[in-house]
């Protein structure tokens, strides 16, 4: 039996067991003992994680045909095997302790797997996993570059990141038309922002909508008096200009100064 990539779902199995075995070892194991690969597809991912005795393994996977592919090849993961969407999936009911991320995740929906992540923070140490390149190098942008924005600043709010190795498209069936990155990030020591995360969020989203713009033009939606937007050390900054600091400082200017409704 093997498992035909469909397209719908942004499937490109990869086929060099080598990466998949990096990807596996990059792992460090440090503050779980459980393991969540997203999108398994044909396993061979998934046959390193299940030989590596620190943590258990569970996957989930929305494609049925590859569902049935692991419970045939992998029947050791059966019980721990979902035939699910991961972005449906309420993570905290579905495991009490922390647990980490991994996979060769499909490109239409990597970036709302990290958004996801980012909503169950507490209950995830770490990810480790392969994107398409251009959006792993969003991981650890730093200001003033292209590939800086909204996902760089809140992944960066709340992990550490690191890109480590770059996968060309050759080693994937079918080949995806990019190059490939793989990332781990890290859960770092932040557990509040001394701002509203709500707020934060929304200030940073907003901000990003008109990247190209001074911030006083984005700054107009949160209802700030002329006066106090004229004076403020923001409004001559674009969004790009400022690290995860400056958009906490920001957001404790924006709810001091927003003039209720």
């Amino acid at each position: 039996m093997t498992v035909s990539p469909k397209k719908h779902l942004g499937q490109h199995f990869l086929r060099d067991e080598s990466i998949a075995q990096d990807i596996a070892e990059s792992l460090t194991g440090a503050g779980y003992d459980t393991v969540l690969e997203i999108g398994p597809g044909m396993g061979v991912l998934t046959q390193f994680l299940l030989k590596d005795k620190r943590f258990t393994t569970w996957a989930i996977e929305i494609d049925s045909e590859s569902t049935a592919y692991l419970n045939e090849h992998y029947p050791e993961l059966t019980e721990r095997l979902s035939n699910e969407d991961f972005l449906r999936l309420k993570l905290d009911q579905k495991f009490t302790k922390p647990f980490a991320i991994a996979g060769n995740f499909p490109y239409n929906i990597s970036s709302q797997i990290i958004f996801k992540m980012l909503d169950y923070k507490e209950q995830v140490p770490e990810l480790v996993g392969m994107f398409q390149k251009e959006v792993a190098e969003r991981f650890n942008a730093k200001p003033r570059t292209k590939a800086y924005g909204i996902l760089s600043i809140l992944l960066q709010t709340y992990y550490d990141t690191e890109y480590l190795f770059t996968v060309e498209p050759h080693v994937f069936n079918p080949p995806p038309k990019v190059k490939s990155g793989v990332v781990r990030v890290i859960r770092n020591q932040r557990k509040t922002l001394p701002c509203d995360a709500g707020l934060y969020k929304d200030v940073i989203k907003t901000s990003f909508n008109q990247r190209r713009k001074m911030l006083r033009n984005s700054l107009k939606k949160f209802n700030i008096a002329d006066e106090a937007l004229e004076a403020s050390e923001f409004v001559k900054l674009r969004p790009e200009e400022l690290d995860v600091e400056g958009f906490i400082r920001l957001t404790q200017w924006v709810h001091e100064n927003r003039k209720e409704k």
